[in-house]
């Protein structure tokens, strides 16, 4: 069996990877650990760095992924400050700036990086749409789940159990990862 690590502690990232990946013969591992997060004006340049750094320095094939929500009524904000923007101002702060206005369509951008050590990632990107809602709600999960509205949803990630919150998630990165990885083996023999 081949073995992929994720970098990554999220443990709905790891579970939709196992679920992906072991049947066709690839073993997920993880290992939670810092990677260093270039300044960038897209998801996907994060990812494709940091994937790029663990698989030097773990000297194995890795995952990693960067994701940000987009709120287009913001012109995209937060988008690669996501996570600042989560530790800053938060979901309240998110819905003080958009008091009044109409337009709250968003989106969660995922890049998923696969990287093998010495050579140059190849990234998958997920797309999840939704909205943002007026207030926060809901008792599970954390951060934007409060306030994101999944598309053909009436209420936010934070009303759903972890078990059925992850299955929002586009899962099709998952899908062009085995794809890649089927092709690269199939032209390997």
């Amino acid at each position: 069996m081949k073995k992929i690590t994720y970098v990554t502690g999220n443990w709905a990232k790891i579970a939709s990877a196992k679920q992906a990946l072991e049947p066709l013969g690839y073993e997920i591992d993880n290992v939670k650990m810092e990677t260093p997060e270039i300044q960038a004006d897209d998801v996907t340049e994060v990812a494709k760095y940091s994937a790029k750094w663990a698989a030097e320095k773990l000297n194995v094939p890795v995952l990693k992924n960067d994701s940000g929500l987009f709120v287009n009524g913001l012109k995209g904000f937060p988008g690669v400050y996501t996570h600042y923007a989560s530790d800053t101002i938060g979901e309240d702060g998110l819905l003080k700036l958009m008091e009044g206005m109409e337009e709250r369509s968003a989106y969660f951008k995922e890049s998923l990086s696969y990287c093998e050590p010495g050579k140059e990632p190849v990234v998958f990107e997920g797309i999840t749409k939704g909205r943002i809602d007026t207030k926060k709600s809901g008792t599970y999960g954390w951060s934007w789940d409060f306030v994101f509205i999944p598309e053909g949803e009436t209420k936010t990630l934070g009303c759903f159990p972890d078990e059925e919150r992850w299955n929002f998630w586009s899962l099709d990165i998952y899908k062009d990862l085995v794809n890649y990885l089927e092709e690269k083996d199939n032209n390997s023999i």
